[in-house]
This record gives structure tokens, sequence and C-alpha cells, in this order.
């Protein structure tokens, strides 16, 4: 599996990015994959070259780089630590919706300067913190989002202004949304108020529910599902090979 470690230049500083192709030469459509709260890790790292070999280029970017050599989270345990826990709520709230914003067009600029990138509208996915921004960007940069896809995203429908859902009218992407059973962050009065909005909006969109714990997708997490995790890997392919074009089949 190719992978290319860089760096893109933000207006924050220098965001370290792992870039992850299929194998063989010429170049595929682009997709950013977020991570959830644990940031970009070993399970990243492989589920970003299993997303590369449907056919996509995967750029995996380290999304807490203002904080510098930040010390990796056990996924195991962090929740269950205190002070983990607190490091680790600390650095999600570091990553504001303009923040995120900021990166991601940077992101797209440098995924729409690689030979091995085609088009010019990406993808983009995520986990946990990971799907509340993917779905933001849907709504914040619609003209460079083609796709977007949260699994066990949190955070999509809040009585705040920044909202992701209050996005809808501006989205031009095809949105999926893959919620887990039982997560106070993702709820069914959420699912329906985000598919009210989007569905006035004009979005082409679909919100399924996994019979499973938020965390169901991330094989580190402890709630990890297997059959979920499989299902997740089918809706996100299908979901970028409708929007992005040709995705290789999944194994």
């Amino acid at each position: 599996m190719p992978k290319i470690t860089d760096t893109v230049t933000t207006t924050d500083g220098s965001c370290r990015v792992r870039l992850f192709t299929p194998e063989g030469t010429g170049s595929w459509p682009g997709v950013v994959m977020f991570p959830d709260a644990g940031g970009a890790r070993e399970t990243f790292y492989q589920m970003a070259a299993k997303l590369a070999d449907c056919g996509y280029a995967v750029l995996l970017p380290d999304v807490y780089y203002r904080e510098g050599d930040w010390a990796p989270f056990d996924m195991a345990t962090a929740f269950g630590d205190a002070r983990e826990r607190a490091r680790l709520m600390f650095m999600m709230g570091t990553l504001t919706p303009d923040r995120v914003t900021r990166d991601a067009d940077a992101f797209f600029d440098y995924l729409a300067g690689r030979p091995e990138v085609t088009g010019e509208r990406f993808g983009v996915c995520g986990y946990c913190m990971g799907g509340r921004i993917s779905v933001l960007l849907a709504g914040r940069l619609p003209d460079r989002v083609a796709a977007a896809a949260s699994f066990h995203g949190g955070g999509l429908v809040t009585d705040n202004p920044d909202s992701p859902h209050l996005l809808a009218d501006r989205m031009r992407a095809t949105v999926y949304v893959g919620g887990a059973e039982n997560d106070p962050s993702f709820t069914a009065a959420h699912a329906e108020q985000l598919d009210k909005a989007l569905t006035a909006a004009g979005v082409r969109h679909t919100i399924e529910w996994y019979p499973a714990a938020h965390g169901f997708a991330v094989p580190d997490n402890p709630p990890y599902d297997r059959a979920c995790a499989q299902r997740h890997w089918a809706a996100m392919t299908a979901t970028f090979s409708s929007a992005l074009g040709y995705s290789g089949e999944q194994t």
C-alpha cells in the first residue's frame, strides 16, 4: 500500500498528514478521513489504507497538530482515567468549527495539487467528533465537499448556532449518517430533526441505525462491533462511489 508522510501548511502552522493510495499508478478521487477523539493513530492508519484499497486517495491528518508532539491515547482506558479523559476532552475542545474549516480548506488544496488525486471536489468521512466535522464541512465548504459520511458522530444536532444541521440549506454533498443505537450524542430525536432539515433543503442523504454502541466502527475502541464495522465499510464505499466515481471492491 503506497503511503506518503508529509505536512500541510495551514493558517495555524504545519499539520502532519499521511496520504494513502491504491496500488499502481494513476489518480483517484480524494477523501479526507477525520479520526475520532483519540486522533490519528495506528488503527486509523489501517482504516485509511483499507479505504484507499477501494479506489481512493485518502488523506489522514493529525487534527491535533496545534498541540505539538502529543502523547497518543489508549482508547481502551482513556475514558476511565480521569486525567486522560480531561486531556482528551480538552484537545477535542480545541477543534472549533472555524479551525476545522480552515484546516479542511488547506487539506483540499493539498489534495488538489497531488498528481495521485483527480477532481476538484472531495469526500470526507469521520468517526465520533470526526463524524460531526464531516457533516459540518459539507455545509461550510459546499463547493469542495461532494460526499460526507459520518459514523457514530455526535453533536450533529444541537441548540448551538454552529450546529451542523443548521447548514443543510448550503449543502451540495451526498450525506450519509450511520448512528449507533442508544447513543445520547445522536438520538432518534436528533435523527428526525436532521432528516427534516436535509429533506427540506433537498440534500441527497441517508440516515441509518447500527445495532451497536458508540465507537462500533473503530477497531481499537472497546465497543467495536465487527459486523457493524463491515456494514459501515459497505455503506461508505457505496456513498463515495455514487458521489465521487468508481471505487474498487471492498474485501
